[in-house]
């Protein structure tokens, strides 16, 4: 509890120290940036800080720390005296704090009970296991760069070179865990906490700040606070419709059971999702029981080549990632996600006007505005890579949109985009610079995707708890006789649909052409020549065709009405809309190649992306057309979000108490957010070394070397202190293989040789300064401990473990 409090305490703090800033910044914002000051707050204080650690100004320490909070209130300072007149500088503020007092007490009742909410959830289930998740890894980055001095911080698992990944995010945890005294794992469950309750006052401002610039009843009565909650609800808990397939499948339905006891079922086969279609256990319940069961919701896209081969897709969404618990940048970028949103509704409201005479044109919008958006981005990219797409897109399409109600559609807004885009992304570039000197990316251009469409059941399974809503705020807009130009709507549908397939096409040829053994082994994997390739994937197309109707079905209406924009909030929700389905759309046609090899990462990232743009949107469409419907329409409808919300519901509902063991409740003296704490019972002398090396000098730490998600790398991972080799495959991920070189092979030489020079000459090449033996590595290797003891001197033993120092 000590340890949540002062985390609440601090980040309110800093949500109050930022809000002058957001005030001053989001101008057109209903709730002038209220909500999101406590990220905002975040942003600036992390990435004060970073720059100052890296640039060797300050360290990464407390003073460091206190020295970015003093640059910060010095920007609030000025941004509260040159924000206004003399006269209104205190008046102004202090009068909108005054009539948005209902506003600012559901924030702060939302924050808590969030941050709370999780909190609780990660006590009950607070393990860092190796198994299944990446919370070895988080752990291990957090860890390093508390132990790193200046900024860029140790790879804890590659001594001798600095963390190749987007680590802004595990910054500003290790930031929050040093000023408040915080073990590393203990702040990766705080961290998630944090996260999810970020989130949940982001969305909750972004849909006030929607809805407050519509003119319709829910703006005129207290809805107008209540109805926000919707968007924390379909973001952050309201989930696919996978957890209710696991109660009809639980309950045995669409079975049909023959007397030997053997059954088939067509509806379970044709769905064809992995679990699913296997006969249930009897006998029948309401619970689903399956080992397992809730990691099968981020898996329900089924992909298959031509031969019928299964190709694992993750198709995870917000709740799943926060019962899952893992600390990942896609987690962690959430807030900012949102941020950067609410920095494109800002821009497209009118905020920000201004001009900047550039030497190649000029850009409507001020120098404030101009390096907010930059600020945004490129802390997007430090803290996911993935996001900037589309979150740039999303900025600069505002932009124009708000051009376009001021002249009008032309050529001209294809210049607004470049104008904006352009020197904005160089901006946000520059102002990261220091992150992108040692990163190392493990994308390796674009390639085609041509055998493996989503199916149109995969699709509706994973988004029709947020379709329903979407499609009935369209049909909404049709029958309130919304104006439409749907001849542009259906020509520049089918423009993006011939360009994704003209690109696809593309890629393919020039692939073929300049890198044949890319193409080549995927015709012989599938037994067809480049002919029968193209012909069988175009049939499979034919075949799914049900996924690309669906998508053709959101964005021609969508395009249709933006083609005729309101002067609303309306036009901004639609272009989320589009956004989302071309975010949808696009790994259909082509994806990002990594060290996977097809597009399981691609649908990942983007359809992650996809759920945070189109669960405001459903948020918004229901309190719309709630409030708009009247008489039996509006109960029906009513009626229909009752059941979309309880098939969403499903879920979480089952599965919260699935991964918490039912919360613990017969143990509560188990609950705890420290996430190391299991490694008692199941290494307790490893656990009490670690503990112990934690107080040593730092140095370069020698273990066995094993494979990923295992406990190996254990002494780095929890100390902070580089080691030789950690995991080699999260390694191979993140940087050029080749840069492990002989590693491996020389940390079992290391252990094994009986020959004091060979191992000398190893400890000096990698100037390692503490040797671990325990279990591990007599499990590894054949390990010859009697070198260590005539050479080298112990400074821990306990049980079968024992470190050593090297003088």
């Amino acid at each position: 509890m000590a340890g949540f409090i002062s985390w609440y305490i601090l980040i309110t703090l800093l949500g109050w120290l930022a809000f002058p800033l957001a005030y001053r910044f989001f101008p057109a914002l209903a709730d002038r940036g209220y909500t999101l000051a406590r990220a905002f707050g975040l942003l600036i204080w992390g990435y004060v800080f970073w720059l100052l650690a890296s640039f060797g100004i300050a360290q990464n320490d407390m003073g460091g720390l206190l020295l970015g909070v003093l640059i910060l209130a010095g920007l609030s300072a000025w941004a509260f005296v040159s924000g206004a007149p003399v006269a209104d500088r205190k008046s102004d503020a202090r009068n909108w704090l005054n009539e948005n007092r209902r506003l600012i007490l559901t924030t702060e009742i939302l924050f808590l009970v969030a941050f709370g909410f999780l909190a609780f959830v990660r006590a009950n289930n607070p393990e860092i296991f190796t198994a299944g998740g990446e919370k070895w890894m988080e752990t291990a980055f957090i860890n390093a760069i508390l132990h790193s001095p200046t900024f860029p911080p140790h790879d804890p698992w590659l001594s001798g070179y600095a963390i190749s990944y987007y680590y802004f995010g595990y910054v500003m945890t290790a930031m929050l865990a040093m000023f408040t005294n915080v073990p590393g794992p203990v702040a990766l469950n705080l961290m998630i906490s944090l996260i999810f309750a970020l989130s949940a006052v982001g969305a909750y401002g972004i849909l006030y700040n929607l809805l407050g610039n519509l003119q319709s009843p829910i703006t005129n009565n207290q809805s107008s606070i209540i109805s926000p909650l919707l968007a924390p609800l379909f973001l952050l808990i309201i989930s696919n419709a996978e957890g209710f397939l696991e109660v009809l499948h639980r309950r045995g339905l669409f079975w049909q059971f023959r007397a030997d006891g053997s059954a088939t079922s067509r509806f379970w086969t044709w769905l064809d999702i992995k679990e699913l279609s296997d006969v249930p256990s009897q006998p029948f319940g309401w619970v689903p029981e399956r080992f397992y069961w809730w990691w099968r919701a981020s898996r329900v896209v089924q992909d298959h080549d031509l031969n019928n081969a299964s190709q694992e897709i993750i198709d995870e969404f917000p709740f799943f990632s926060y019962l899952l618990g893992d600390l990942h940048p896609h987690v962690l970028a959430m807030p900012f996600n949102l941020l950067a949103i609410a920095v494109a509704l800002n821009l497209f409201l009118g905020g920000w006007r201004g001009r900047i005479n550039l030497f190649f044109g000029e850009l409507r919008i001020n120098k404030t505005g101009f390096f907010t958006i930059a600020l945004v981005l490129g802390g997007l990219a430090f803290l996911n890579t993935w996001d900037i797409l589309f979150a740039a897109a999303l900025i600069i399409f505002s932009y124009a949109l708000a051009q376009v109600h001021e002249s009008g559609w032309g050529w001209e807004r294809i210049e607004d985009l470049l104008l904006l885009g352009i020197p904005v992304l160089f901006t946000a570039f520059v102002m990261y610079l220091p992150f992108y000197v040692g990163f190392d990316s493990q994308a390796g251009g674009i390639l085609p995707n041509f055998m493996s469409p989503t199916r149109g059941a995969h699709l509706w399974v994973m988004w029709g708890t947020l379709f329903v809503p979407l499609f009935a705020y369209l049909i909404h807009l049709w029958r309130g006789k919304t104006p439409a130009h749907w001849r542009a709507g259906i020509l520049t549908t089918l423009g993006i649909l011939l360009a994704l397939f003209a690109v696809m096409f593309l890629i393919g040829f020039i692939a073929l052409r300049l890198k044949p053994d890319l193409i080549l082994p995927v015709l012989e994997a599938q037994g067809r020549d480049l002919g029968a390739f193209i012909a069988d994937s175009m049939v499979r197309r034919l075949l799914y065709i049900g996924g690309l109707i669906t998508l053709l079905a959101v964005l021609i209406p969508t395009l249709a009405y933006m083609f005729k924009p309101a002067i609303n909030s309306s036009s901004f929700v639609l272009l989320m809309v589009a956004l989302g389905a071309l975010l949808v759309l696009g790994p259909d046609f082509v994806y990002l190649r990594d060290n996977f090899g097809y597009r399981i990462n691609t649908v990942f990232k983007f359809y992650f992306q996809a759920w945070v743009l189109w669960s405001l949107v459903a948020a918004f469409a229901v309190a719309v057309v709630l409030a708009e419907l009247r008489g039996l329409s509006s109960t029906l409808y009513a009626i229909l979000i009752v059941v979309v919300v309880a098939i969403g519901l499903a879920y979480p509902v089952f599965g919260l108490p699935t991964k918490t063991d039912d919360f613990k409740a017969s143990h509560p003296e188990q609950r705890t957010l420290d996430g190391a704490a299991y490694l008692v019972n199941i290494m307790p002398d490893d656990y009490q070394a670690i503990q112990f090396m934690k107080q040593l000098e730092p140095g370069v730490v020698a273990e066995a070397v094993g494979g990923q998600y295992s406990e190996y790398a254990r002494i780095a991972t929890f100390t902070g202190m580089p080691t030789v080799l950690g995991w080699p495959g999260h390694e191979g991920q993140w940087r050029d293989n080749a840069l492990q070189g002989s590693r491996n092979s020389d940390i079992e030489m290391l252990y094994t040789t009986s020959d004091w020079a060979t191992s000398q000459e190893i400890i000096d090449r990698y100037d390692i300064r503490y040797i671990g033996v325990g279990d591990l590595e007599r499990t590894a290797y054949t390990v010859n401990e009697d070198k260590f003891n005539r050479f080298l001197k112990p400074v821990f033993q306990q049980g079968n473990v024992t470190v050593y120092e090297v003088p």
